[in-house]
């Protein structure tokens, strides 16, 4: 089992920043994808920016040159940088973590992710 964790969700105006944490602990893993959803009221989920173990990265159109995924230092830990937040970026914001794809490619369904955090609020104020 793997536990997931996400923090820095928050309100910030149009414009403004924020940057999310997710940390994973329990069972060891090596090969994975691990990716950042978000769901906004009325929506289905979506798939916001993913890393692969490898280093490979994928963003959903809407995010391209506006949020950042990266990995900390520290192991199991991820960052969601996200600047020029618009009032579209508004959700629930969701870390997860996919274990068993035979790809090298990000996995970007939801369906195929196996673990996932509890979720942090952020809203952007116009």
């Amino acid at each position: 089992q793997v536990q997931l964790v996400e923090s820095g969700g928050g309100l910030v105006q149009a414009g403004g920043s924020l940057r999310l944490s997710c940390t994973a602990s329990g069972r060891t893993f090596s090969d994975y994808s691990m990716g950042w959803f978000r769901q906004a009221p009325g929506k289905e989920r979506e798939f916001v920016a993913g890393i692969r173990w490898s280093g490979r990265i994928q963003y959903a159109d809407s995010v391209k040159g506006r949020f950042t995924i990266s990995r900390a230092a520290v192991r199991n830990t991820w960052y969601l940088q996200m600047n020029s937040l618009k009032p579209e970026d508004t959700a629930i914001y969701y870390c997860a973590l996919e274990l068993t794809a035979n790809t090298v490619m990000v996995v970007t369904s939801a369906d195929e992710y196996d673990y996932w955090g509890q979720g942090t609020q952020v809203t952007v104020s116009s």
